[in-house]
């Protein structure tokens, strides 16, 4: 049993780093388990996009060591706002496509970033808005008919930021993952994050500890940074009921242990 598993209603995981190739997805995955973690957060782009994996191995090994399943959906290349709709809807049938390789695989949460490269001069944010909101909303029914649930990730700088999320909890019913270093890009510390977490945890599903030595996307080790955690994340200490992943850019599974237990005592 994972120390995770301690924690009713919050498991704990990490996201993969397998679409640079260095790291392939058996070991992301049976790391991840020597580790501790409860799930893999696997990465669906560049060596493990999904027409690289065979969803039976993945499913088939996450079962033999005892881990679940969530993915990331790609996004460098897929813009999901786009007002031509032509380019818009080849990228939601590769998100689609993305949806049914996760549903065949096991996985159980898809995380999803809602943005476009359409933007000023040539286009205004209130005209890829609807767009946005409508990809959002057709996803996140798609998902559901498989039985994946889509989360919607906010971005640093980037809409949907979490200054943009009211709008998307009114006009969709698709859960959110929470990145904590993004949201300190756009201007939130640690008690703005518990703010925002005391409001809308019940549509918070899935949460990114990405933390940084200043106002940055670092992705650092967690606890090596400056991000107060402790506050931040003290509205899961009281029954929240989600999964948390470690979001560290490393090849060296040593940080990703050192990431867990930091993660475990905020937690």
């Amino acid at each position: 049993m994972s120390e995770g598993e301690n924690r009713p209603g919050v498991r704990t995981g990490y996201v993969t780093q397998t679409h640079t190739g260095t790291v392939s997805w058996e070991a992301a995955v049976r790391e991840g388990a020597r580790i501790g973690f409860d799930f893999v957060e696997l990465y669906l782009d560049g060596a493990t996009e999904r027409t690289a994996l065979d969803p039976e191995a993945v499913e088939s090994l996450a079962a033999e060591v005892g881990l679940d399943l969530l993915v990331h959906l790609p996004f460098a290349d897929l813009d999901v706002g786009t007002p031509r709709d032509r380019i818009r809807e080849a990228a939601l049938d590769e998100h689609r496509a993305c949806i049914d390789a996760a549903a065949e695989m096991g996985a159980e949460k898809a995380v999803l970033h809602a943005s476009s490269h359409a933007s000023p001069p040539e286009w205004k944010f209130e005209e890829i808005r609807p767009n946005l909101l409508q990809s959002v909303h057709r996803l996140d029914e798609y998902g559901e008919e498989r039985g994946v649930e889509i989360c919607v990730e906010n971005l640093p700088s980037v809409r949907f930021t979490v200054h943009d999320f009211e709008t998307v909890f009114a006009e969709t019913e698709a859960a959110m993952t929470f990145d904590t270093g993004h949201a300190r890009v756009d201007g939130l510390d640690a008690e703005d994050m518990a703010d925002f977490f005391e409001e809308w945890g019940e549509r918070v599903s899935h949460v990114h500890v990405n933390d940084s030595r200043e106002t940055n996307d670092e992705h650092v080790p967690t606890g090596s940074g400056t991000l107060d955690f402790e506050t931040a994340l003290e509205p899961f200490r009281n029954g929240w009921i989600g999964t948390i992943s470690a979001e560290v850019y490393t090849f060296d599974f040593d940080y990703l242990e050192l990431s867990k237990r930091k993660l475990d005592g905020y937690l």
